[in-house]
């Protein structure tokens, strides 16, 4: 799948028109930790989060996201949005949330490209 194929899939709205839409989308990650971005994501994915301000797009930019589709119709401030112009990283808004986006991602066939993060052992052991 391509960036193309993902606006249209997300019912999206590409918020800097000169990205490049022909990138190609292995899978996707649905995350508003950056932390846990960092920790698990792998390249050529698409990420989804409801968080707008510019550490998303350095987030992605350090992590070779293809797309972001921020979730549930939000617009990022300009400030995020120019830097997602500097980046060249599609910024894709959707009015759907996180769910809903997850699940039409995977319904098309994109798998999920997020890694086990581990920090230790967890309460429920």
């Amino acid at each position: 799948m391509d960036v193309s194929q993902l606006i249209d899939l997300v019912s999206g709205e590409l918020l800097n028109p000169d990205a490049d839409l022909t990138r190609d989308i292995k899978g996707g990650c649905g995350a508003d930790l950056m932390s846990d971005v960092l920790a698990s994501i792998q390249p050529e994915a698409v990420l989804l989060t409801g968080l707008c301000n510019p550490q998303v797009i350095r987030t992605a930019q350090m992590s070779d996201v293809s797309a972001i589709v921020i979730v549930r119709g939000k617009n990022p401030p300009q400030e995020t949005v120019n830097l997602a112009k500097e980046e060249k990283i599609a910024l894709i808004s959707s009015p759907f949330g996180m769910f809903e986006l997850c699940g039409r991602l995977y319904q098309a066939g994109l798998a999920s490209l997020e890694q086990p993060v581990t920090d230790g052992p967890s309460e429920m052991e």
